[in-house]
């Protein structure tokens, strides 16, 4: 018997949606409730408890935008997930901005749904394995690192030579918790240079809150970090104690 995990509402209109959503999560041992109208998915998290929501945009009554915003009033401790057939950026940045967790495309492959509801157990501490946590020592840097103790930091964010005229720039995620439940980091788009005093990155809530990551230095981007996110998760739930500090890009020096 597989153990219980959590509670998910899964809804959409569309039932082949929906069972494949009980069968794939429900065979990992969570507990799952579907629905086809977004009024009755507010009238389920009005009387009961879940620990996440898998909403459609496309719905028979009322938009899956109003939900998640009815949602994150109703019950703010559920996480909510996106999901359409018809994905569009502003559609993207709003469910971000209104609190979402995660914004993806139909159809989806059993593992790739597995991962989203992992992730978002993860970050609430369900299932989150040390494993996980070591799998992401090479992307964040200890607060007292031995090896290399010359950090620059100020209102967050920080940067630190490494090698070879070689900088890391990033954040101090404690720091950025003061705003609310951190749910991702966003690259300012086709960025290539570092200005002093600019944005070049941008971390969100999930109240909708976000912050401009202004860098600390002038520089010509070689690297990012592409795993940036995933590291997000693995850390929030106790490893902050530790002092971690997320880096985000790494770039050579411009005068």
């Amino acid at each position: 018997m597989v153990k219980e995990k959590g509670k998910i509402l899964v809804l959409d209109d569309d039932p082949v949606v929906n069972l494949s959503c009980r069968r794939i999560l429900g065979a990992e041992g969570y507990n799952i409730t579907s629905v086809e109208r977004g009024e009755d998915a507010l009238k389920k998290l009005a009387k009961e408890d879940f620990d996440l929501l898998i909403s459609d945009i496309r719905l028979p009554d009322i938009s899956g935008m109003v939900v998640l915003k009815e949602a994150r009033v109703i019950k703010p401790q559920t996480d909510v997930v996106i999901i359409t057939g018809y994905p569009t950026l502003e559609d993207a940045k709003e469910s971000i901005r209104l609190g979402a967790a995660e914004y993806i495309e139909k159809p989806f492959t059993p593992d790739f749904m597995l991962n989203v509801a992992k992730k978002a157990f993860d970050k609430r501490g369900w299932i989150l394995r040390q494993e996980f946590i070591d799998e992401f020592r090479d992307y964040v840097v200890p607060l007292r690192d031995k090896e290399n103790p010359v950090i620059f930091y100020k209102e967050g964010t920080w940067a630190r030579p490494i090698k070879e005229g070689l900088w890391e720039i990033g954040c101090d995620l404690r720091y950025w918790l003061l705003t609310g439940n951190l749910i991702y980091v966003d690259f300012i788009k086709d960025i290539e240079t570092l200005k002093a005093g600019e944005p070049f990155a941008r971390i969100y809530a999930s109240g909708g809150q976000s912050n401009d990551l202004l860098s600390p230095m002038n520089g010509e981007i070689r690297e990012v970090n592409t795993k940036a996110n995933d590291v997000m998760v693995a850390l929030l739930k106790d490893q902050l104690s530790e002092g971690w500090l997320l880096w985000l890009a790494r770039a050579f020096p411009l005068v």
